[in-house]
């Protein structure tokens, strides 16, 4: 404390200041009391959810029980899409706010009339708010009201789903939950891997590497090796699960989740043995309201009556920002921090959550975990076509009669694909293209449906399958319109934290919204991007730009 001229002392800190009334109400959003600074994003989440907005004076005693600077809570808090930041004295938003995917699969179903159509009908007492892809691209075009998804929405649907009070999205009826997962012989497979010793674990990772499993979030690293490379690093060593699916077009971590969570977590469990994992965070995204209530519900009962010892487990929750899919930036987010990806390296597997070495991994690719271990490697690289290895989960969405996801053979093609799981194209459509991996796939035209779809295959052709979103276009939709519609995406999905991705996405979406296209310039800005960008974001943003010029010159003409 320093001394004024009038003998009274004065504080030496500086800036806004929390008040009593302040640090006594945010005092509840805590953890009993307690304060964690990796744990910011999660009381947020609390504070709007109870309040519906983030008011400035209640940041500012956030700040100050965390032993943070106010303008550190504000970085954080307006980095992501989900919260409502409101100074003293303004308007906070409407109570109700109705979220409409604007992404691909949903612009072609009609989401732009929809929103438009719905802002004239409710915009003086609901906020109307357009945003990127929910996971649910399958009953496009959808409309969130609260957390209560509209599946095929209309103004009428959603006025009803209003009048209905449906704004909490209610946990999947259809789940198979623990006592009936245990009675089917449920973690069988991890009490064996308990049971036979460290000495298994390296006939375990063997198993992974001969049956081929790759990383199913879209980076397609070997699973096995990942492992290996993790378990090698000293203890302690940690585990996060990427369950952040916001790539337009991908919704198959959703659709297993909420049939079978325990599959997954038993598989997550096995690998946590392997590598020695002494915690396990689970990342998930927010528009998956139901399913986190699911999650937690079945980690409840799972760590009420466990089948073995369990390591601590951690739900948390995203915040809406597309780049937390990127493994360093969703390690970032569990810190409590922005998600802005990392420089590497060091890479996760060395230096990771909290300085530790990390085992990072999909929800997806641990979901066969259990079964592959169960049927061996020969069952699980039997599975595949044309010479490939596995199987696959397809996100199938657009102009096809049954959208949905497909467990079908690595190595399909898109025209097998669309006729034996799909039903075909819908009536009155033809097949012009179709995007392989969701937005940064990129673009293929029909004449290209007869490549095997799996890892490695599409490269030649500028384009990549990652985490297997197949969208499909029409012979009544736009390439040029729907480039653009992923280009936005990217740009408003950008972390920031590099010019090539931060200045060039939002100047190709400004060119690419002209009339005509200056070609030369946006090849000039693909190639910047593409170089120089830090993370896959900006790298990839390129691709539906480029298969669009490639591809389609027609459109251009």
């Amino acid at each position: 404390m320093l001394k004024r001229k009038d003998g009274q002392q004065k504080s030496r800190r500086r800036g806004r200041q929390a008040t009593p009334e302040a640090l006594a109400a945010v005092t509840p959003y805590l953890d009993a009391g307690t304060a964690r600074r990796d744990r910011l994003i999660e009381y947020l989440h609390r504070i709007q959810d109870d309040r519906g907005y983030l008011e400035s004076g209640l940041l500012t005693a956030l700040a100050e029980r965390l032993k943070l600077s106010t303008s550190e809570v504000y970085e954080v808090a307006s980095f992501y899409h989900h919260f409502d930041l409101v100074k003293s004295g303004e308007t906070p938003p409407p109570s109700l706010t109705v979220r409409v995917c604007d992404s691909i699969s949903c612009s072609m179903a009609g989401a732009d009339p929809l929103i438009r159509e719905l802002q004239a009908a409710l915009g003086n007492h609901v906020r109307i708010q357009p945003v990127p892809c929910v996971g649910r691209c399958e009953i496009a075009p959808v409309a969130v009201v609260g957390t209560h998804p509209v599946p095929f929405a209309t103004p009428e649907r959603v006025q009803d789903a209003i009048n209905q009070g449906n704004r909490d999205e209610p946990i999947p009826d259809q789940a198979m939950d623990y006592s009936t997962y245990l009675e089917a012989d449920g973690y069988g497979q991890l009490k064996g891997v308990l049971n036979d010793g460290e000495a298994n674990h390296e006939t375990i990772i063997q198993t992974l590497e001969n049956a081929k499993l790759r990383g199913l979030g879209g980076a397609g690293f070997p699973t096995g090796s990942k492992w290996r490379i993790v378990r090698d690093y000293p203890a302690p060593r940690l585990m996060a699960v990427n369950i952040d699916e916001g790539e337009p077009g991908t919704f198959k971590d959703h659709y297993y989740l909420k049939r079978n969570p325990h599959r997954f977590l038993e598989g997550m469990l096995i690998a946590a043995t392997v590598v020695d994992a002494a915690k396990i965070y689970i990342y998930l995204r927010d528009e998956y309201a139901g399913i986190r209530k699911l999650l937690q519900r079945e980690l409840d009962a799972l760590i009420r009556n466990p089948p073995c010892p369990l390591p601590p487990i951690e739900l948390r929750r995203g915040a809406g920002a597309y780049i937390c899919g990127e493994e360093s930036a969703m390690i970032e987010s569990i810190e409590g921090k922005r998600g802005i990806p990392r420089l590497r390296p060091p890479y996760i597997a060395e230096k990771g959550l909290f300085g530790r070495p990390t085992l990072e991994h999909n929800m997806e690719t641990l979901y066969w975990v259990p079964e592959l271990l169960e049927k061996g490697p020969d069952w699980f690289s039997a599975q595949g076509r044309n010479g490939r290895y596995g199987l696959r989960s397809f996100s199938v969405s657009g102009r096809v009669k049954k959208p949905g996801v497909y467990l079908a053979p690595a190595g399909i093609t898109l025209n097998e694909l669309i006729a034996e799981y799909c039903g075909g194209m819908q009536k009155g459509h033809r097949l012009k293209a179709y995007f392989p991996g969701g937005a940064s796939g990129g673009i293929l035209p029909a004449s290209l449906a007869d490549i095997p779809l799996d890892f490695d295959t599409l490269h030649e052709y500028g384009c990549f399958i990652g985490s297997a979103a197949i969208i499909i276009l029409s012979d009544q939709d736009s390439v040029r319109e729907q480039a653009l519609n992923a280009m936005r995406f990217f740009a408003d999905e950008s972390c920031g934290q590099c010019t090539p991705c931060r200045v060039g996405t939002e100047k190709a979406a400004t060119l690419m919204s002209e009339q005509e296209w200056d070609q030369p310039l946006l090849q000039e800005l693909c190639q910047v991007m593409s170089d120089a960008s830090i993370c896959g974001l900006g790298q990839a943003a390129p691709n539906p730009l480029r298969s669009a010029l490639k591809y389609f010159p027609e459109e251009f003409a």
